[in-house]
C-alpha cells in the first residue's frame, strides 16, 4: 500500500512595506489581521488548513510574528504544534523558497487574505494537482464561473482560447523542479498585476499565444513548464468564491457575507 506524504502548508502572510491600503482603512497594522465574522482573516485560514486531513506541517510566512501571535484568535491557533511562524525573504517568492528548501514535498501555498477558502477548494485543488503528478499546479477559476454569481466583483482575468481565468491563491509544489519557477516568480514578482508581463517572462512564444487568444490557458502552462523542465498544470474551482482575495471593501463585504450564510449553514446542519 502506498503511503500518501501529507502535505506542508504555507501561508503568505507578509506585509508591504509602505502598509496596506485596506488593513489602514481597518484600523490594523496587518492585513492579516482584518476582522471579518469578528475574527482575523489568518485565523480563517488557519483554521481550515487544520481541519484539512491531508495537511500535516503549516507554516506562516511572515515579517511581524510578533503582531499577527499578538492577536487572541490568531494566539489560540497557533498554540498547535503544527503552526509555526517564519521569517526571511525580501519578497514572497524569496520566502516560499526558503520554507521549502530543507523540506520534504509536497507543498500547498495560499495567502492569508483566502479567508474563504474551505474544505471543498483544498479536496478538488490537491486531489487533481496530485492525480496529475504536478511538479507545479495554480488554481484557477473561470470568468464563466465567477461573474455570473458575481457581477459587480472585479478580478484581473487572463484572456486564453476558450476562456478568461482569475487566480484563486492556491499554489502546488510538488517536487524540488518548482524551485525554478520560483526563480522566475521572483524576476516579474513587482509586476504580478500586470499580466502580460508576467506571463511573458515564460516566454515570447506564450505572450504571442496569450495576446493573440490562440492558445488555451492548459496548452500555455504546458509550454512553460517545458522551458523551465517541469509539468506546469492549472487546476479549475467549481466555486466561484475560491477567486476572492480581500483586496477591496467591496472584497471584504461580500466574504462577510459568504461567511456569515456559512456559519448559518453550519448551526443548521448541527
Amino acid at each position: 500500500m502506498t503511503t500518501v506524504p501529507p502535505i506542508t502548508a504555507l501561508v503568505a502572510a507578509g506585509q508591504r512595506p509602505e502598509g496596506d491600503p485596506l488593513a489602514i482603512a481597518s484600523g490594523v497594522a496587518d492585513k492579516a489581521l482584518i476582522e471579518l465574522e469578528g475574527r482575523p482573516m489568518l485565523a480563517h485560514v488557519l483554521e481550515t488548513l487544520l481541519g484539512f486531513p491531508g495537511i500535516g506541517a503549516i507554516r506562516v510566512l511572515t515579517q511581524t510574528p510578533e503582531r499577527l501571535r499578538a492577536h487572541p484568535a490568531v494566539a489560540a491557533l497557533a498554540a498547535n504544534p503544527r503552526i509555526r511562524f517564519v521569517t526571511g525573504g525580501d519578497s514572497v517568492s524569496e520566502a516560499v523558497a526558503a520554507a521549502m528548501a530543507p523540506g520534504d514535498y509536497p507543498f500547498l501555498l495560499t495567502t492569508a487574505d483566502h479567508p474563504l477558502l474551505d474544505a471543498a477548494m483544498l479536496e478538488h485543488f490537491t486531489a487533481s494537482a496530485r492525480a496529475a503528478n504536478a511538479d507545479v499546479a495554480a488554481a484557477v477559476v473561470s470568468r464563466a464561473v465567477f461573474t455570473p454569481r458575481f457581477p459587480a466583483i472585479r478580478r484581473t482575468w487572463l484572456r486564453f482560447a476558450g476562456g478568461a481565468y482569475s487566480g484563486a491563491n492556491l499554489f502546488w509544489f510538488g517536487s524540488p523542479a518548482a524551485l525554478a519557477v520560483l526563480a522566475r516568480w521572483r524576476s516579474v514578482e513587482q509586476q504580478r498585476k500586470r499580466a502580460r508581463a508576467v506571463v511573458g517572462a515564460f516566454g515570447p512564444l506564450i505572450l504571442l499565444g496569450v495576446v493573440t487568444r490562440l492558445l488555451s490557458l492548459d496548452r500555455a502552462l504546458a509550454m512553460a513548464g517545458r522551458r523551465l523542465g517541469l509539468n506546469a498544470v492549472a487546476i479549475e474551482l467549481p466555486q466561484a468564491e475560491a477567486c476572492i482575495d480581500v483586496d477591496r471593501p467591496a472584497d471584504r463585504t461580500v466574504a462577510s457575507a459568504i461567511l456569515a450564510e456559512r456559519a448559518r449553514e453550519n448551526q443548521v446542519h448541527h
